[in-house]
């Protein structure tokens, strides 16, 4: 069976030797005679699953040891309630940075809670920069201050932090999860749906400072209370089991195959380089982004009509590049090069985009 190269946005392509793994594991895991899908998420077997994906989260992120690692369910858009339910609790007030629609739908769920103030927004040029802001932008006061470090869908991607000064710094981190180094410290939380770097849809992953846990609004439906899931290893409820344990091989992989998050940011800058020089030079395609802000990621372009634009994701599909197209907000052609995508995929559609563009003049 000849497989695609799979560009989607997510869920996205795992790596070949996490499926083969999986795949030899799926009826008998280590011997135990039973699936990872049937076992009891109390079982001896499964908590050395989930307690050693906490592990390898921790080691492989460098993550302090003042901070929780929770492996929880409903997608990183119930994170967008979530965050104010258990932060907004000083001020009321909280200050969110809009990049885009994630961006946008997360502050206009937080702004059922409390005083949510758009510190600055890159909506005025169709999303296609990252505001540069410093401490004067935020109020000093706020419980928070929420950025979405890479924007899926318009292909941006923060290079720098904020300065929040003493104010939490929140990220949504979806697509950009495990794909480079990150100093954890610097945030008071961030957050991600797993199905873009880590594991298959059904998994998200919150990685939260102590301190902040213990204080959520009193209307907090307990499966949204972070301290619970905290005091109970995220395990109040069943948890997403054998999404964790697709987590935990991705982990292994990074750490044992790729080397570690400086050789996996070596991998994708690579990738997305080869994209961005062909971009840069092409007569026929062009990325909207400016330059210093674009996406390792997520990758978006055009061509100079909707008719080609149609007709090349048509023609790439039929080849083998499928889910290219653009979201349907934006339009044009996206490709999400997430950390499964070997070089080799990138390569290939580089080659067969110079053929479309030669045999489209």
């Amino acid at each position: 069976m000849a497989r695609v190269y799979n560009f989607s946005a997510g869920p996205s392509m795992l790596p070949e030797s996490v499926l083969n793994r999986a795949a030899a594991e799926m009826l008998d895991y280590k011997g135990s005679g039973q699936s990872v899908m049937e076992m009891s998420h109390r079982s001896k077997v499964y908590e050395e699953i989930i307690f050693g994906a906490n592990s390898l989260f921790r080691e492989i992120l460098s993550v302090p040891d003042n901070y929780k690692i929770l492996f929880l369910q409903g997608g990183a858009s119930t994170q967008f309630a979530a965050i104010p339910m258990n932060l907004l609790n000083g001020s009321g007030k909280a200050d969110y940075v809009v990049t885009g629609q994630f961006a946008t739908k997360a502050y206009e769920e937080a702004k059922k809670y409390g005083d949510i103030r758009v510190a600055a927004s890159s909506k005025d040029k169709t999303f296609s920069y990252i505001p540069k802001l410093g401490k004067d932008d935020f109020r000093p006061d706020a419980d928070y201050v929420y950025i979405c470090m890479n924007n899926t869908i318009f292909g941006t991607c923060y290079k720098t932090l904020p300065d929040t000064g003493s104010v939490p710094l929140v990220a949504d981190v979806s697509s950009c999860f495990l794909s480079e180094p990150m100093d954890v410290s610097k945030f008071g939380l961030i957050f991600g749906g797993a199905q873009k770097n880590v594991a298959p849809a059904g998994l998200t992953v919150v990685i939260v400072r102590e301190d902040l846990l213990g204080n959520a609004r009193p209307e907090t439906p307990t499966m949204l209370d972070l301290k619970i899931m905290a005091d109970n290893d995220s395990m109040y409820n069943t948890p997403p089991c054998w999404s964790i344990y697709i987590c935990k091989l991705m982990l292994e992989w990074i750490k044992n195959d790729v080397g570690g998050l400086e050789a996996m940011k070596a991998h994708n800058q690579k990738k997305a380089k080869i994209l961005y020089d062909f971009l840069d030079s092409s007569a026929m395609f062009t990325n909207p982004v400016v330059p210093e802000d674009r996406s390792m990621m997520n990758v978006t372009f055009v061509a100079p009509s909707e008719e080609l634009n149609d007709k090349f994701v048509k023609a790439a599909s039929a080849a083998g590049f499928v889910n290219l197209k653009g979201h349907r907000s934006v339009g044009g052609m996206r490709a999400s090069i997430y950390n499964a995508m070997p070089i080799e995929g990138v390569e290939k559609l580089v080659e067969f985009m110079k053929d479309f563009e030669k045999n489209n003049a």
